[in-house]
């Protein structure tokens, strides 16, 4: 929990200020003493044991408090359904997916991934496929033909280059053809603040670290502005790995590698701390996954994301109504315990002269 004026706690020194007046108070009527000859009488009059009467003050002591901690504004991170998602899925296609420390290789392991996570979405989830390597583009737009996105992850091939940024843009742009609320990349908005979320969402799973394009920051913040989430997942181990690609994994023409590549030593170091800031800027989440496993886990996990996106809530009104609460049987008790009593009087019998 955090809170939004944390200087306004002060005011929460009323409450000891409060118990020191009373215990004064009690020390002054210690003094007092009046010798009576009855005990019965006095505890008539008193009405209640001297721990009861202390209750009032405690309890307004206490409301104080709570009060002081509404004036602070406390805030807390809650999660907020944003209803049915739209998803754009952007997949890293760059040469290093050709790295072997994740077998057969990252690529292989990123479609079978995918396409376990397009097949497990319920009938009409609406998907888009993104690709990125030096450049980013839409390979399948939003749509229900569940066919039509497993045949493009099947056939995915690699390049050179790793265009984070541009992938976020190149995916906005194709929620925006789609979905009205959500201004295409080249329309200027307003600022990210109290913007509501969209009902889309970007899931961009890359290996590395921009290389060229868009910053990834930059991308963000459009994407902040439309009310976008961005899930980012971090693929891969940070060990050297050999690196071969099937000749049906290389996009052919490219840099000579066309036909197929394999040798050499492949991966590079993922931008965790980029990835896991595109995340907290979109109000989406950051994942690590290191093999198959881990990285199928993940996007089983996604759906519950999609559903509930962490928000700020303000916490004051509850405190306010509780420490409202504590006031009133503060007063209310102690009006109680002062009401008027009747008191008992003794019969005596007393001799009488004949």
């Amino acid at each position: 929990m955090t809170f939004a004026a944390p200087a306004m706690a002060l005011i929460g020194l009323a409450a000891p200020l409060l118990l020191l007046a009373v215990w004064l108070a009690a020390r002054r009527r210690r003094r007092a003493v009046i010798q009576v000859s009855s005990v019965g009488l006095v505890r008539t009059a008193i009405g209640g044991t001297p721990w009861r009467r202390r209750i009032p003050a405690a309890l307004l002591a206490l409301a104080l408090a709570v009060a002081a901690i509404a004036a602070a504004r406390p805030q807390a991170s809650v999660a907020v359904p944003v209803g049915s998602t739209r998803i754009l899925f952007a997949v890293d296609v760059s040469s290093s997916m050709c790295t072997t420390d994740v077998p057969p290789n990252r690529l292989v392991a990123a479609q079978e991934a995918a396409t376990k996570f397009i097949e497990d979405q319920p009938a009409g989830a609406t998907i888009g496929l993104v690709t990125f390597a030096g450049t980013a583009g839409v390979l399948v737009p939003p749509t229900t033909d569940k066919s039509t996105l497993l045949d493009a992850v099947a056939a995915l091939t690699t390049s050179r280059g790793t265009a984070i940024g541009q992938a976020i843009l190149t995916a906005i742009d194709a929620i925006a053809e789609i979905d009205p609320s959500v201004p295409p990349t080249g329309v200027e908005v307003a600022p990210a603040a109290d913007v509501a979320l969209a009902a889309d969402a970007i899931v961009l799973l890359t290996d590395g670290s921009n290389s060229q394009g868009v910053d990834p920051l930059t991308a963000a913040e459009e994407a902040a502005a439309r009310g976008v989430p961005v899930f980012t997942i971090g693929f891969g181990t940070e060990e050297s790995a050999p690196s071969v690609c099937d000749p049906s994994q290389v996009e052919s023409g490219r840099g000579g590698f066309g036909g197929g590549r394999s040798g050499g030593r492949g991966g590079q170091t993922i931008d965790e701390d980029t990835l896991r800031e595109v995340a907290d800027i979109t109000r989406g989440e950051y994942f690590r996954a290191e093999n198959a496993d881990q990285l199928q886990a993940v996007l089983a996990d996604l759906p519950a994301s999609f559903a509930t996106v962490q928000e700020m809530a303000d916490l004051a009104a509850g405190f306010a109504a509780v420490a409202a609460l504590l006031a009133a049987a503060a007063v209310g008790l102690a009006l109680w315990q002062d009401r008027p009593r009747p008191v008992i009087g003794h019969s005596q019998r007393f001799p009488t002269s004949t």
